[in-house]
């Protein structure tokens, strides 16, 4: 049976973990991404090299018919997507009266907007065949909020109530919503923070160190599983005991 897996955002970090994982489990793995071609082409060879079948493909998720492209693509060349991963995302500090109408809707348009439009698009071929599995990245702040972040915080709660809606709706039809909400991660994106910052989270996390991208993909992993056959519409947090 011909089926594949399609992760947004997967040439870095927790993507890239996640497409990884997905492939060692033996889904055919569709690597999305936006700018980092040479990253996302680096990780699809070093699958195909293991034996694995993957792609690249660029697309913009906030743009309905590039995403809408890249199902067909994705689906021709490894199988229908049955397994969608909505990871890709944006994020922003800045205090929220400095955040101008572009930011917000920048924010909005990927980390919301984006996963709409990957349902959407690989929705018809679940419907018709009655399975397939949606897992959203989402954010322990999406579930207490952020100071400074609050557009990416926004973005990241509505994800959790898609979650939880498209759960409902879509349960009848034998398709599975979750979500994961991971929390402090060693990414390019805490990297960034600076030496100090991390450190700081570090300190404020019950088990005293970052999460890592591999540590999300295996929850991912499970979500996907038969093993999982009876969740749907659950936010699974991955934080360390971060905001227990």
């Amino acid at each position: 049976m011909r089926r594949s897996a399609l992760v947004t955002g997967a040439s870095r970090g927790i993507g890239r973990g996640i497409a990884r994982a997905l492939a060692e489990k033996g889904w055919p793995v569709c690597v999305n991404y936006l700018e980092h071609r040479d990253a996302a082409e680096s990780l699809a060879e070093e699958l195909r090299k293991a034996g694995r079948n993957a792609i690249i493909y660029q697309a913009d998720v906030s743009d309905r018919k590039a995403v809408e492209a890249m199902v067909r693509a994705a689906s021709e060349a490894l199988g229908p997507v049955e397994l969608l991963v909505n990871n890709a995302g944006i994020a922003q500090q800045t205090l929220f009266q400095d955040t101008d109408d572009a930011a917000w809707s920048r924010m909005l348009a990927v980390n919301l907007t984006g996963p709409r439009n990957t349902v959407m698009a690989a929705l018809p071929h679940m419907l018709t065949e009655k399975r397939g599995c949606i897992v959203n990245v989402s954010s322990i702040w999406g579930l207490r909020g952020s100071s400074c972040e609050t557009a990416y915080a926004a973005s990241k709660a509505g994800l959790i109530g898609l979650t939880r809606s498209l759960a409902l709706e879509l349960a009848p039809s034998g398709i599975r919503v979750n979500a994961v909400a991971p929390g402090c991660i060693a990414t390019d994106m805490v990297r960034a923070l600076g030496t100090e910052t991390r450190a700081m989270l570090e300190d404020e996390t019950p088990m005293g160190r970052l999460g890592t991208p591999e540590e999300i993909a295996k929850a991912v992993c499970f979500l996907a599983s038969d093993s999982a056959s009876f969740i749907t519409g659950q936010t699974l947090t991955i934080d360390g005991g971060f905001i227990v």
